[in-house]
């Protein structure tokens, strides 16, 4: 780094440098104080609510170095993102460099993640010979929790929940010392001093662990996981629900009393070796499991992986973890195959994360708790990625990646305050502030009335952590979500302004940020596609091409309008998604005629066919919605898939993309895809995704009972060439001044590995710069950024 005026200055000079970022609690610190001592800088280093602040004293040139050194070769947990340097008047020279006590001020830096263990750390629990073995809380300023203990910034011991644990004399000394990797690393603890793990049984009577292990209670618990039992464990974030992923009676046994009905369950292998067994695991994937996030990554699953059919029925993935904190690792010691481990509640409610509250919510699952003492601050689950052409992708964002600051593009660095809301599924909230986007972890589905409950008292730890009073309140534009009226509660309690945002652009606008695409660029060609959102006019809308920039979208077409059958009971029902659309394109009459001899022509016809017309005829309880998602639930309701009931959001969706035949995907003829037209849309002047023809070519396939991975992997392609020639119809119409190359694709529909792959391919082939999401969920789960983008981007332009 060239500092001006700083070579041609005496030849002791002092700056103050200011650094911010992910810089507290990782270490840095202490590695700026051994570089100081090594180029023989003098001066201190100190935390407070901004960062990191640095005076240094020392030759020009050794300054520009130490500078250098310090920003390109952080710990392996920092962030540097902004660098600022001031010189100050040389009065005196220091003696020596040293690390002072933290300043109290603004909090305007950021928390680090909670991070999985690191090499040193495990290499102690492990040797017999160390002060830590098998020591279930180790951890440096390398590794550990972060967020799930820190009740405030600055990072200090004192604000998380290890100020209930006094340090040893040893513990003591080495967070003392700063040339010691655990020199004020704030959860520091050993045997001596710090939290405990025991295990209790579910009913209550005693228990003596060395029945099971000859060690500790910790080891007891793998030995209770062999024998075929479920145990509840407190993990880092919350208590988590574990059994043999081997042991089909076990796994049953676990659905059932977890009311999860088909979705399926995480596991977690010892190592890699274990791993592979059960998963094909490519180089990004081993990159992303070892990762300090160490989320659940989807990994296709060998060919005759031996883990029980409960595990994941009707798909080909599984979502497989590596251990992530010391109790885990040495929990799996001697475990030499997967276990299930899923959030430690009952399905769609928030995990529990008291040891009293556990064992009352999960007493008839559990038959064995193992617990500790270390409270537990923040409820946050575990994070899922995937891999996807060739990139990995973030699903759900959590565990390891938040409240990581997410730096907003040019143009947003003036931007007011604001808190965004998010959505009602897949819940995240935002905090944006001087350039920087809180993104929260994941929170979940706001129709429960826990989770609804934990989500505002999330909401409110953030904004005390983070200091944050919002100008400005962003929701979604539906006036019946959860997160919309409580953004207008705190709006109104608050004197705020309320922005609502229309659910669509939000997603566009998350992917341009998530690809750091500033305020200034020009409006690109947005397509979202999900399950429902509110469009405009209290329309729903769930396919949509958008003319779009942070400021404004305009619709530019869409897929066809079909009735919700039932409302919110198609979405949990894939048939009647199924008759909705053979009755908007062929009727009753035409498909009693030509098709009965198909099953599913039986199935629909004992539904109450003549309640169902009347509703379709009279719009009863029957919104038309351009949606996607529902499509794909009735495409897959048709051949056989989810046809009755989903037993999860998105379950149909997800089943069709896994029954896809590559062999037909990637060889067969693009003539053979099912096709789509696209016609004018009757009083809106644009644009639709016309799907007769298709189900023609799907109900004749049926007839010549052609494969249902076959046809799964026509109607992929042929909706894939539908949506880019509707990208291509909309950039070449009009004049040549809003013609637009760059294609923006979010939506939860776009986690379908296979349709976006094939959308990004076409769309590239005909000219289109593609963008889409990586660091941010194009499900709901980004939504909330999207919200405090626009919000911010329409504040500045009333401004200017």
């Amino acid at each position: 780094m060239t500092i001006a005026g700083l070579s041609s200055a005496p030849d002791m000079v002092a700056l103050q440098i200011r650094v911010q970022g992910l810089v507290q609690g990782v270490g840095f610190r202490p590695m700026v104080w051994r570089e100081a001592h090594r180029m023989q800088i003098r001066g201190h280093i100190r935390n407070d609510g901004a960062g990191v602040l640095i005076v240094a004293v020392g030759a020009a040139a050794q300054l520009e170095a130490f500078i250098d050194r310090i920003t390109a070769h952080p710990p392996v947990l920092a962030r540097v993102d902004a660098v600022q340097c001031d010189p100050l008047p040389l009065e005196r020279i220091p003696s020596d460099f040293s690390i002072l006590d933290s300043a109290p001020g603004n909090v305007q830096t950021g928390i680090v993640p909670d991070a999985a263990s690191c090499p040193d750390c495990l290499r102690e629990i492990f040797d017999p010979f160390a002060r830590r073995y098998r020591y279930p809380f180790t951890n440096c300023t390398h590794c550990g929790p972060r967020l799930t203990i820190q009740q405030e910034i600055p990072y200090d011991r004192s604000g998380t929940t290890m100020a209930d644990f006094t340090m040893c004399a040893e513990c003591a000394a080495e967070y003392r010392d700063p040339a010691d990797r655990r020199f004020h690393a704030q959860p520091i603890a050993c045997h001596r001093c710090g939290p405990k793990a025991w295990l209790e049984r579910a009913d209550g009577k005693p228990l003596a662990f060395d029945l099971f292990s000859m060690l500790d209670a910790v080891d007891a618990a793998c030995t209770l996981l062999q024998r075929g039992h479920i145990l509840a464990i407190k993990g880092l974030g919350g208590f988590q629900l574990a059994c043999d992923a081997t042991q089909e009676d076990a796994v049953a046994r676990l659905r059932r009393l977890k009311a999860r009905e088909g979705k399926p369950f995480a596991l977690m292998a010892r190592d890699l070796a274990i791993a592979r067994r059960y998963c094909q695991i490519a180089d990004i994937e081993q990159a992303l499991l070892q990762s300090p996030a160490a989320p659940i990554v989807l990994l296709q699953a060998q060919a005759g992986a031996a883990v029980a059919p409960s595990v994941a029925p009707g798909v080909r993935t599984l979502g497989l973890m590596l251990p992530n904190t010391p109790l885990h690792h040495l929990m799996l010691r001697r475990m030499d195959r997967p276990i299930v481990l899923t959030s430690g509640n009952r399905a769609n409610e928030p995990q529990w994360t008291g040891n009293d509250d556990a064992k009352t919510g999960l007493g008839h699952i559990a038959e064995y708790f193992l617990l500790h003492n270390r409270a537990i601050v923040q409820r946050v689950d575990d994070s899922i990625a995937v891999v996807a052409s060739g990139l990995p992708r973030i699903v759900r964002r959590s565990r390891g990646y938040a409240p990581a600051p997410i730096l907003m593009p040019d143009g947003f660095h003036h931007a007011p305050s604001v808190l965004a809301m998010g959505s009602e599924l897949k819940n995240t909230f935002c905090l944006l502030r001087q350039g920087r986007a809180m993104l929260s972890h994941h929170i979940g589905d706001l129709d429960e009335a826990l989770t609804h409950a934990d989500y505002l008292r999330a909401i409110r730890h953030y904004a005390g952590l983070f200091a944050q009073a919002p100008d400005i309140v962003a929701v979604d534009r539906h006036p019946e979500y959860r997160s919309s009226k409580a953004g207008h509660a705190l709006a109104a309690e608050q004197s705020l302004p309320v922005r609502a945002i229309q659910h669509h652009h939000a997603h566009i606008a998350a992917c341009l940020i998530d690809n750091g695409i500033g305020l200034a660029h020009p409006p690109v060609l947005g397509i979202a596609l999900d399950g429902l959102g509110y469009g405009d006019n209290g329309q729903l809308w769930g396919g949509e091409f958008l003319l779009a920039d942070y400021r404004t979208a305009t619709r530019a077409g869409t897929f066809k309008p079909v009735s919700l059958l039932g409302g919110e009971q198609a979405m949990r029902e894939p048939w009647r998604n199924t008759y909705a659309h053979l009755m908007a394109e062929i009727g009753w009459a035409r498909f009693a005629m030509n098709y009965a001899e198909l099953d599913l022509y039986r199935f629909l016809d004992a539904k109450p066919r003549r309640t169902l017309d009347s509703m379709l005829a009279h719009g009863l309880n029957s919104p038309p919605a351009s949606s996607c998602g529902r499509l794909f639930d009735a495409v897959a309701a048709a051949i056989g898939l989810c046809r009755d009931r989903a037993g999860y959001e998105g379950q149909a969706a997800i089943e069709i993309e896994q029954l896809v035949d590559r062999d037909t995907l990637e060889r067969e003829n693009d003539s053979l895809a099912y096709p789509f037209t696209i016609p004018m849309l009757k009083g809106a002047g644009i644009p639709y995704i016309e799907p007769l023809a298709m189900w023609q070519a799907l109900l004749g396939d049926l007839q010549l009972q052609t494969p249902p991975p076959v046809i799964a992997a026509r109607f992929h392609k042929g909706l894939a060439l539908a949506i880019s020639a509707m990208a291509a119809k909309i950039a070449s119409a009009g004049e040549a001044e809003w013609t637009v190359r760059h294609a923006v694709l979010s939506g939860g529909v776009f986690q379908n590995r296979v349709l976006a792959e094939l959308v990004s391919r076409r769309l590239e082939q005909l000219g289109f710069m593609v963008w889409s999401h990586h660091r941010v969920p194009a499900n709901d789960g980004g939504l909330s950024l999207g919200q405090a983008a626009i919000a911010a981007a329409q504040a500045l332009s009333h401004h200017e």
